[in-house]
């Protein structure tokens, strides 16, 4: 039976369903081969994405993805999913969120600014008081069947890596007549996803402009053996990771009152400046 999954990882490690080329901080970012789009538009958005951990005392309880978007102030503003900060009962007090920069620099404190209702709006919004490397929301209107896409995620827990795949489909809202743009209500990709990647950026290629998030994606169990021996365990179904689209993302900060994050007038073109991280308080 087909399943649907949201992605935060309970830490652990586990074995990822489907190729994922790996970009550990660790290992660094070499410089793409020319005429490699996929690589190119990888290396201009990977330094935006970060991993997410939410810590009580010296133990990471859960551990998922985002991407920073947005400055304001000397501020940075992260997205990721509603489901990755809700907090969970069995959690000690005083369980504090942190965020991971790329560059493998240390964690930074950061405070939940917004949230909404899962599963309708599946986004939460994060600042940090630092200045972090951001690619800031596209318009509403970028994606349609079968164009590349690369995801960038940390499953479960461990170091970012990248998968690649096609938009496999797209629903769009009603437009209120027929000159009107376009807009995707909700996305699908055959990308590969593992646990731990909710909060990932999705990224065209080559353009490299944040066309949406991870919220999570459909398995199917499989399982072999006979009774006490049976083992199971679930895989990913091609086409059917689950993204939510820049349009549903612009809304949802509009409602949130935090429209100033991503005015549609202000992503007309190629992505904005990457930032030069800056002091932060560190953990």
């Amino acid at each position: 039976m087909p399943r649907y999954r949201l992605l935060s990882s309970l830490g652990g490690a586990a074995l990822v369903a489907g190729l994922f080329l790996l970009a550990s901080p660790l290992l660094g970012l070499t410089t793409p081969r020319a005429g490699n789009p996929r690589a190119e538009t990888v290396h201009k958005v990977f330094p935006s994405a970060v991993r997410l951990q939410i810590v009580a005392g010296e133990q990471v309880v859960r551990s998922a993805s985002g991407i920073a978007f947005a400055h304001d102030g000397g501020r940075t503003y992260v997205l990721t999913n509603a489901h990755v900060v809700e907090p969970a009962r069995e959690w000690p007090e005083g369980a504090a969120l942190r965020v991971l920069p790329s560059d493998g620099s240390a964690g930074v404190a950061a405070n939940v600014v917004a949230r909404g209702r899962v599963p309708e709006a599946d986004l939460a919004v994060l600042e940090v008081q630092a200045t972090l490397p951001v690619t800031p929301l596209a318009g509403d209107d970028r994606m349609e069947l079968g164009d590349d896409l690369v995801v960038i995620g940390a499953p479960f827990g461990k170091g970012l890596s990248v998968a690649a795949g096609i938009v496999s489909q797209v629903e769009y809202e009603l437009a209120e007549n027929a000159a009107a743009p376009r807009r995707a209500r909700a996305l699908k990709t055959d990308a590969a996803i593992g646990y731990g990647s909710s909060g990932g950026g999705v990224f065209d290629v080559p353009g490299g402009r944040l066309i949406g998030l991870v919220e999570g994606y459909r398995t199917a169990r499989v399982a072999f053996g006979k009774d006490a021996e049976q083992y199971a365990f679930d895989v990913p179904m091609p086409g059917e990771t689950f993204v939510a689209p820049a349009a549903k993302i612009r809304r949802f900060l509009v409602e949130k009152g935090l429209g100033r994050l991503a005015p549609a007038e202000a992503v007309a073109g190629a992505q904005g400046p990457v930032a030069t991280p800056a002091a932060a308080k560190q953990f």
